[in-house]
């Protein structure tokens, strides 16, 4: 059996917020007590983590006074410094305290959306101090529950409007940062404004500096929808739009579950790896679960050590499959890489397919063998080829 222990060269990182969870839930309250900053980066240092991503409210608390941010901000710089973990990214809690209950860059009071803005442009002065490079966007309370209550061509026009504003913030500041919208269909609104992937790359087509905004799609998220997670990575890096990814399971279209990473669509994780082993992905492999409820602090870190080990897993059972020589013949008979030819070769135009005839039946005859390869991978996967 391999050694699945993680490498920096891995990217493995873990939000704050995940092993920081309380475990509170709308049924009832926290099972474990709260976790400070500091600790969890010394912790996510012992079980082989690169880095680390966070909130301002995962560091200090909403309403801590000027010298207790700072004295947090210190403790959470000394873990880092003495443990060598990395800051790879970094975003803004717009969703926890009740100012944002009607969302933040898009509610219809004014006056929220211009505390938001200014909680934003706090975060990414630290962000950029700790030398984040992304900069995550999630838009948790951006939504309505009702027709009436939200304009939403309006408030697309607020929306743009901020991440036009903040691009403005970053590049007048000089700042090396990139961001990277999260999508999600619902929960906790009703309806999210940028449910999915492609609401969200049709956006940014919109912003006064398009080239610095992307994507941050999620396990969770997308398979919440009924959405294939794999597929959605596969255009966002297509489009040259995938800044980060956040990684856990999933259990189909129901609420969001928030699983390590591996423990829900174990068939959906291994093409998820296929494809970021495979492509030019260079952000953080990062993962953004929460331990269960169920689970004491030891628990905590055994979970948050099987996102690693299961992504490691998967990742070598991807290159044996890659590596098969059955798997290449199926590849061949399935004329995968033929997919890849231009339809039309060099020099011709519609006029040499206008002209061009076929025998349909004789092409609707031919062998695909994809379940001959599907099932290749259901081996692997099963582990009965090595």
């Amino acid at each position: 059996m391999s050694d699945y222990t993680p490498t920096p060269e891995d990217r493995f990182s873990f939000g704050i917020w995940t092993v920081g969870w309380q475990g509170v839930d709308v049924f009832g309250p926290g099972t474990r007590p709260p976790m400070p900053a500091d600790r969890a980066v010394r912790k996510l240092a012992e079980i082989g983590a690169y880095g680390v991503n966070f909130h301002d409210n995962d560091v200090f608390d909403f309403d801590a006074s000027p010298g207790e941010r700072q004295e947090r901000i210190g403790a959470f710089r000394k873990a880092l410094d003495e443990t060598g973990l990395v800051v790879t990214t970094a975003t803004t809690n717009l969703f926890g305290h009740p100012v944002f209950k009607d969302g933040a860059f898009t509610a219809n009071d004014r006056d929220v959306r211009r505390f938001a803005l200014r909680k934003v442009m706090d975060n990414l002065d630290l962000a950029a101090e700790l030398g984040a490079k992304t900069y995550v966007c999630w838009g948790g309370r951006e939504g309505a529950e009702s027709g009436a209550a939200k304009d939403v061509r309006a408030a697309l026009d607020r929306y743009k409007e901020a991440f036009d504003v903040l691009g403005a913030y970053v590049a007048d500041q000089g700042y090396d940062l990139r961001f990277a919208i999260e999508p999600k269909p619902n929960e906790p609104r009703g309806d999210i404004l940028l449910p999915t992937i492609g609401h969200a790359l049709a956006f940014i087509q919109t912003l006064e500096s398009p080239d610095n905004v992307g994507l941050n799609p999620e396990v969770g998220h997308e398979e919440m929808a009924g959405l294939n997670y794999a597929h959605g990575l596969a255009q966002a890096l297509w489009q040259g739009k995938l800044f980060h990814i956040d990684l856990n399971g999933q259990h189909g279209p129901r609420y969001d579950q928030d699983l390590r990473f591996g423990a829900g669509n174990a068939r959906g994780a291994f093409w998820v790896v296929d494809l970021i082993e495979n492509s030019d992905y260079s952000g953080p492999v990062h993962f953004d679960f929460k331990p269960p409820r169920t689970e004491d602090d030891e628990g905590v870190w055994e979970s948050a050590a099987a996102c690693m080990r299961n992504w490691l897993i998967l990742r070598e059972k991807v290159r044996a499959f890659r590596a098969d020589p059955d798997v290449q013949d199926a590849l061949r008979q399935a004329k995968v890489e033929e997919l890849a030819q231009p339809t039309l070769a060099e020099g011709e135009d519609w006029r040499a397919v206008r002209a061009a005839t076929a025998d349909a039946e004789a092409l609707g005859a031919r062998r695909t063998a994809f379940e001959l390869l599907d099932q290749l991978a259901l081996e692997h996967l099963y582990g009965v080829r090595s």
